[in-house]
């Protein structure tokens, strides 16, 4: 059976959240709050693309007021959708917009603390004078929303933590956790539960945790969980953003955890909602509701090596290449490999596949030196060359097995089914590689089971047969992500039939749908290693969703930085559109580039301003030099 953790139940206007009620999909405009017009036409979009809330910033006096105009020309109009107004820095700000829409936002982190990005040795005494400090100031805002019926979400980002919490829990999952409890008790002992929580970070490795945790201290504390609004920050745009933002969520969504959800694009704001959508989708199964969950613990890792698979090594990526009629030089660029017929000679890319798996195929040209090939059991047994060819049994087909690699096996189980039989014998086998796989709802139970028993190497293998590169995009991220979270996976496999593809793409995006779905397959599977921070093949990029405090042209810029920086392997470069999304939200960026005023742009070097005010047309190409300066530039060949 599947548990779905029970929460209170919160109302934000007519809309139920909590308590087993349906996982709400969100979204935040990105126009100016004061430019009426383009906030409500923008708001109209979202919802008729399925928002069930809507998030406006108000990051002063006067946009908290026209959130009041807002509303009122939306309900003309006929849409009555809740409104969430986000707050930082201004607590006047808040109560102002209490009193007109359905929920506030507020950051623990920058709505009563500053941050300075100071050390500050706190005694217990002068620790407590803080927390006072923060219930005169926040106490109001409670008192406003209980009076107003008004929902609240305290939100807190990984990024921007208080120098007051900072100073006394370090840059951690923890320190996360208890930013929102100091909130949360003031509210309580107020009376006042129309509460959301979130503990949103760019890396999902640290949002997971920081969620997980929140549960349990709030079980421990409390007795009971208040509803979880879950999401990524900053996750960026395209692939790597959907990817990023559906292992984090999909990964608690399947833990039963997660009771509305916002994918933070750097995109036009109707295009995150097909993807909340296709989220909620794979997590629709019925669920009974549970009061505790009791979490998965990361896995320590494997002491075995097998060739070159297991520990001391990164995790392979095995590419599928069982449907294809033929396969020639051309074939294998889309896996990362490209062929010189002049020099005869490969070129190997930093995101090439390990393995290709042919199936019933031989290849009958020499391939490089860093490409191995997969191929069914009972092709291996006829073929000459051992030392780069490996046979795939399938489940109990490798007890009675004639023939078998001296080097290296591969066992494909489904841990849905016994195994037990094929554990007692590959137990001792020195040579065997699992790929393990489940098409049961319930899948990431039955591998977390299966990955207890075994010391051995193991594959993650997903196959999808979603209809739309999407769709199949987050089904990937969802199931192969939230294993490697967890530390558990030597490798991964994914694999579909492209026939079975539409046209179309779920998003509404305006690129083509996939030509080639080898690469995507190869894109897709390095992307989750890098997003789970497993194997490093590019550069990563955090970039906010655009909001109505955004100070430049977000997508068009991020789109020129990713031009000129993609090659830069390894490096985390932050794009944040304001201060509010600055130094705190990059959180362990290398470099940053944040606005600073209407044209104007911050370079930083990790939380460190280096550059101030620079013209945003020649902002690029300052970030290039700074590069430079700090000897991480590589020209692009």
């Amino acid at each position: 059976m599947n548990f779905r953790l029970k929460t209170r139940e919160v109302k934000i206007g007519k809309l139920l959240l909590g308590n087993g009620h349906p996982i709400r999909i969100q979204t935040m405009t990105t126009t100016d709050t004061m430019d009426t017009q383009a906030t409500v036409e923008q708001s109209i979009r979202c919802i008729q693309a399925g928002a069930e809330l809507l998030r406006i910033t108000a990051p002063s006096k006067n946009e908290a007021e026209n959130l009041q105009i807002i509303k009122e020309e939306l309900h003309k109009r006929g849409y009555t959708t809740p409104l969430v107004a986000d707050i930082h820095f201004t607590p006047n700000a808040a109560e102002i917009a209490a009193k007109i829409i359905e929920k506030v936002r507020v950051n623990p982190g920058n709505y009563v603390d500053k941050k300075k990005f100071e050390q500050i040795d706190y005694t217990d005494a002068e620790y407590a004078e803080e927390i006072e400090r923060i219930k005169e100031r926040f106490t109001p805002l409670v008192l406003i929303c209980a009076a107003y019926g008004t929902a609240m979400r305290i939100g807190t980002n990984h990024g921007s933590l208080s120098d007051r919490i900072m100073s006394r829990y370090g840059d951690t999952a923890i320190g996360m956790v208890e930013s929102a409890m100091e909130f949360l008790r003031i509210a309580r002992n107020e009376d006042y539960h129309n509460i959301v929580l979130s503990m949103k970070s760019s890396n999902p490795i640290v949002m997971v945790e920081a969620y997980r945790l929140l549960v349990k201290h709030m079980q421990d504390e409390f007795g009971e969980c208040y509803p979880l609004h879950l999401g990524v920050t900053e996750a960026g745009d395209g692939e790597d953003g959907r990817i990023k933002s559906a292992i984090g969520i999909g990964t608690l969504l399947q833990e039963g955890i997660g009771d509305t959800i916002r994918v933070s694009l750097t995109e036009d704001p109707e295009f995150e909602i097909p993807v909340c959508k296709d989220l909620v989708a794979l997590n629709v199964e019925t669920k009974e509701l549970k009061n505790e969950i009791v979490f998965q613990q990361a896995a320590k890792g494997i002491d075995t090596v097998v060739a070159n698979i297991g520990k001391g090594h990164v995790p392979i990526v095995i590419a599928d290449f069982m449907l294809a009629e033929n396969i020639t030089h051309n074939a294998l660029q889309s896996i990362g490999y490209t062929y010189n017929e002049e020099t005869d000679k490969w070129n190997i890319s930093d995101a090439a596949a390990d393995y290709i798996y042919t199936g019933n195929k031989r290849i009958d040209f020499a391939l490089p030196g860093t490409l191995n090939v997969l191929v069914d059991a009972n092709v291996w047994a006829i073929i000459d060359d051992k030392q780069k060819y490996f046979p795939l049994f399938q489940g109990k087909e490798f007890i009675d097995a004639k023939a078998k690699s001296k080097i290296l096996n591969f066992v494909a189980i489904d841990v849905a089914q016994n195994y037990d039989e094929l554990l007692a014998v590959t137990k001792q086998d020195k040579t065997a590689v699992y790929c393990i796989y489940s098409n049961e709802q319930n899948s990431l139970n039955d591998c977390r089971n299966f990955a207890k028993q075994t010391n051995q190497p193991i594959i993650i293998s997903v196959e999808s047969h979603h209809t739309t590169v999407d769709e199949q995009l987050i089904h990937f991220s969802q199931k192969a992500g939230a294993l490697f979270l967890d530390n558990m996976g030597n490798g991964i496999w994914l694999m579909n039939d492209p026939s079975k593809l539409k046209n179309t793409q779920a998003s509404g995006r305006t690129y083509l749908p996939v030509q080639n779905n080898h690469q995507f397959l190869n894109n897709t599977s390095f992307s989750i290693l890098q997003a789970t921070r497993k194997r490093i093949s590019k550069t990563e990029y955090i970039s906010c969703p655009s909001c109505g405090r955004t100070l430049f042209d977000l997508q068009e810029t991020t789109a020129k930085i990713r031009a000129v920086t993609n090659h830069l392997k390894g490096l985390k470069i932050a794009i944040m559109g304001c201060i509010v999304n600055g130094p705190g939200e990059m959180a362990d960026a290398d470099f940053g580039y944040v606005g600073s005023g209407v044209g104007k742009i911050t370079l930083y070097k990790g939380k460190e301003v280096v550059k101030k005010n620079i013209p945003s047309e020649v902002a690029v190409d300052e970030l290039i030099n700074l590069l430079k300066e700090n000897d991480v530039w590589i020209e692009n060949s």
